[in-house]
């Protein structure tokens, strides 16, 4: 007699399960359908995305990291194509929009592939041969040029054009970029972390200014004290300068009118302590990142010393950073080396705020953008736009040079792809081949998003490719042109290229080794 085999289930019955080429289309589905999302932000012609959140709050941009990180995404698979986008930002501050778009392409021609029969293996195998090829290519495509102040300029101006600034800006604040990232070179070549953007809104991004220093939102304590201070000794205190409270929960009981005023007394004499031990310091200037009582200031004020209360603090470890002062947890027991020294503190009024200027810092060669606009939006865009500009200026210097801009590199990709295809065994060789395409893509959605027919363009570029070396799509008027982007000055720092190659192909090739979605409900 045979008995009949009971189902086993293993998954709960929340669970939902996906196998097979199911869960790889659904997958790739997801992947193309945020890689579209963002194709046409892409090239200096792209255009900008307006995000609004479940709170109205409004988001204008065409940065890839900043739309895919404010989209609401739920799908893992898509995920994986934002983290790439974060990865990149992270890594060298731009080419998000670049690695996403290549992670789709990817993609979508390893759709074709598996259509074809191609295993998910080999496919995976010939991208990752491919991507090696195309590291080859970049470093073959950089160029011998002296990193001078001219080139990195335009380095920092191809990363800004189309972000908001406009043509009439970028070219000026390409060179405060380059000027920034200069001066807060050590003598190792390596660079701090002390180049800020400040923003304020209220005048046209042609007012934006390079301070030689530290510039804080903060006003004085009190209207009274100096509004500025040449060759000022600075204090950078970490604690309330107010009545110490125990850390016992204590009452005291006071039975006569001379306890009180004893009592007065004591605290009066506590918080005159706390200015006069600064006064007599010789500090010109206190940063506090706590409170300061009102009678604490009143003393400063008398004294002449100007202070600041609630100071951020990544802010005060940025004075620190300028001025050389310590960041102090007592004002009792003051040395002359706990101090920081400024050659000019002052502060300007910007429409109903002030902001603080910390120029000529003795410790370190800290720099601020502070960087204006005419809404909050232009200013936010801006500063996506300096940020990222400042990261590919140091990404030039330090990682490896630069190469031509304007899609020319990745032609140059898909053409060395393609030749050295042959000399890959089996079906590999396809798939190394879609590779190829999928690069090729980007320079096409340049030419697509400047107002060329993409088919034009691609074969345009391929032939003054093959005849002079390099081509490129370069603005000429109101749309683009095939032409030397080195000629244009159009450059990419090589490390952009490298990194949107490396996560774009990692991305594509996990999730084309997918086949099989367990989701718990």
């Amino acid at each position: 007699m045979s008995t009949r085999m009971q189902p086993l289930y293993v998954l709960s019955s929340d669970s939902d399960r996906t196998r097979g080429r199911d869960a790889r289309d659904s997958n790739i589905r997801a992947g193309k359908a945020v890689a579209s999302a963002v194709r046409t932000t892409l090239g200096p012609r792209g255009m900008d995305k307006m995000l609004v959140d479940s709170s109205g709050d409004v988001v204008i941009t065409n940065d890839g990291a900043t739309i895919l990180e404010e989209m609401d995404i739920e799908h893992p698979a898509a995920q994986m194509i934002v983290e790439v986008a974060q990865t990149q930002e992270e890594s060298v501050g731009d080419g998000t929009t670049t690695a996403a778009v290549l992670t789709g392409e990817l993609l979508i021609h390893a759709e074709d592939l598996l259509d074809d029969d191609l295993h998910p293996t080999v496919v995976v195998e010939g991208y990752n041969e491919a991507a090696q090829l195309a590291q080859e290519a970049i470093d073959e495509r950089v160029l011998d040029v002296d990193l001078d102040d001219d080139v990195l300029a335009a380095v920092a101006e191809s990363s800004m054009t189309g972000k908001g600034t406009g043509d009439v800006t970028a070219d000026v604040l390409a060179d405060l970029v380059v000027r920034a990232v200069r001066a807060v070179r050590d003598g190792s070549g390596q660079f701090d972390d002390d180049v800020r953007v400040l923003t304020q809104t209220g005048a046209s991004s042609s007012s934006t200014e390079l301070v030689e220093g530290v510039v804080v939102d903060k006003e004085r304590v009190r209207d009274g004290m100096p509004r500025s201070v040449e060759d000022a000794t600075v204090a950078i205190v970490n604690t309330k300068l107010d009545v110490r409270e125990g850390e016992a929960d204590t009452e005291y009981t006071i039975s006569s009118v001379e306890q009180l005023e004893a009592a007065i007394d004591a605290e009066e004499s506590e918080l005159r302590g706390y200015a006069e031990a600064l006064a007599d310091a010789g500090v010109d200037v206190v940063f506090c990142t706590k409170s300061i009582a009102d009678r604490v200031a009143d003393h400063l004020e008398r004294a002449g010393v100007l202070a600041f209360e609630s100071v951020k603090s990544s802010d005060a470890q940025a004075l620190a950073r300028a001025t050389g002062a310590k960041q102090l947890g007592d004002v009792n027991d003051l040395e002359a080396e706990d101090f920081g020294h400024a050659d000019r503190i002052a502060t300007r009024t910007f429409g109903d705020e002030e902001l603080t200027f910390v120029e000529g810092g003795d410790a370190a060669e800290t720099v601020t953008i502070l960087l204006r606009g005419g809404t909050e939006h232009v200013v936010d865009e801006l500063e996506r736009a300096i940020n990222d500009a400042v990261d590919v200026t140091v990404a030039a210097i330090d990682a490896g040079g630069v190469v031509p801009g304007a899609g020319a590199t990745e032609i140059a990709i898909a053409e060395h792809i393609r030749s050295a295809a042959a000399s890959i065994e089996g079906r590999k060789q396809l798939a190394a081949e879609a590779f190829a395409d999928a690069v090729e893509a980007l320079p096409r959605t340049l030419a697509t998003n400047a107002g060329m027919d993409p088919i034009d363009a691609v074969v345009k570029l391929r032939s003054t490719y093959d005849r002079e070396g390099v081509a490129g799509i370069i603005s000429e008027g109101r749309s683009g042109a095939v032409g030397d982007p080195i000629e244009a000055k159009i450059f990419d720092p090589a490390a952009v290229k490298r990194d949107a190659v490396t996560s774009a192909t990692e991305a594509a090739t996990m999730i084309v080794r997918i086949d099989d979605v367990i989701a718990a409900n």
